[in-house]
């Protein structure tokens, strides 16, 4: 069953949308659950990120640890990066888990500097994993510490597009070291630029915070820049998803509980006390039963457990948190000149 057909129906076993909720509904762990990608690889449909700020040798010092307990937990599916810092500790846990390499799917990403060596900077992210291979790669922009000009504004590479970047990633399944690739924070229109020389489908489009690049983009950086892609029910951006279905691209979601904001509105603290569940697990079913691949992280090993514990929430549950969108950006909002990262409303496409 192709991708861009209704989600729900693509994941295996699990409960969807429109079964009979009430307040005992029988809660589902569904770090198992699968969702088949467009060249037939399968990804669990609840994974957790892996992020550690890479200059803080104490978070970096504790991720092997709490990558353990989620495995303990039930997750099979770890998010890293290379810039992370934390690829070595992922395929330590892994290693040391006790569960079958095959039987955890892990991602890793191009870092936003190296766009013009992408074979060299995944060799060196197997090497830090210590994996015979990679689930998923994925073409990275985000940063925090982007090269400036003199006047403060990001520093773009002209020499590069993302469709260069994407050519190359290409190669990469040849190699039979990776098994799927993929984007992040692509927009509608990126991916259709994107499409038009593609060879390769991405098989995810990874989303959550928008960063200026430090590559040009289409050699139009102002033109065609990345659309922010943060998805939770305040931002539900409906038209990406579609959009991404339609093509047979998987959307995942980053920070897919929309923090206090959203945890904290009347309608979903509502419907945690009819499901007898928390805030945060309704916004986690509500992109479940859309069919969103989710990246909850928690260092913490109970809140591990409660992000894996999803329910089935009725069709019409459903359709009230759809209505919540607000196309509102709970983090980067632009600044006092109109601005996030340096780019305009306009130029992020955010109109």
């Amino acid at each position: 069953m192709a991708i861009s057909e209704v989600f729900a129906r693509k994941v295996r076993g699990f409960s969807r949308m429109g079964d009979m909720a009430t307040k005992t509904t029988s809660r589902t762990t569904s770090s198992l659950e699968r969702v088949k990608l467009n060249n037939g690889v399968e990804i669990p449909i609840i994974g957790t990120g892996a992020y550690a700020p890479p200059t803080d040798p104490i978070a970096q010092s504790k991720v092997k640890s709490w990558i353990l307990t989620a495995l303990q937990a039930g997750y099979r599916h770890i998010d890293t990066a290379l810039q992370y810092r934390t690829e070595g500790a992922v395929g330590e846990a892994v290693r040391e888990s006790g569960v079958k390499r095959e039987e955890v799917f892990v991602t890793t990403k191009l870092p936003w500097n190296h766009h013009d060596r992408v074979a060299w900077s995944f060799e060196q992210s197997l090497k830090n994993l210590g994996l015979e291979y990679i689930d998923l790669a994925i073409q990275y922009d985000e940063s925090t510490d982007l090269p400036k000009n003199p006047d403060g504004s990001v520093k773009l590479n002209e020499s590069v597009t993302f469709s260069d970047s994407w050519a190359e990633i290409e190669k990469l399944l040849e190699t039979g070291k990776v098994r799927a690739i993929g984007v992040s924070n692509f927009s509608v229109k990126n991916l259709e630029i994107l499409l038009k020389t593609a060879k390769v489908v991405p098989a995810i489009n990874q989303v959550e915070y928008v960063y200026p690049s430090s590559f040009s983009f289409h050699k139009l950086p102002l033109k065609s820049p990345i659309h922010a892609a943060r998805l939770h029910p305040y931002l539900s951006q409906e038209p990406l998803r579609a959009y991404c279905a339609e093509k047979g691209i998987a959307l995942e979601a980053y920070t897919p509980s929309g923090y206090a904001s959203v945890r904290s509105d009347p309608l979903i603290n509502e419907l945690a006390k009819k499901y007898g569940v928390t805030p945060n697990q309704i916004t986690l079913s509500w992109h479940i039963a859309r069919g969103i691949v989710i990246l909850p992280k928690s260092v913490d090993a109970e809140r591990q457990k409660e992000n894996i514990s999803i329910i089935s929430l009725s069709k019409e549950d459903v359709d009230a948190i759809n209505k919540l969108d607000k196309n509102l950006r709970v983090c980067n909002k632009p600044n006092e000149q109109g601005t996030v990262w340096g780019w305009t409303v306009e130029q992020l496409g955010w109109e």
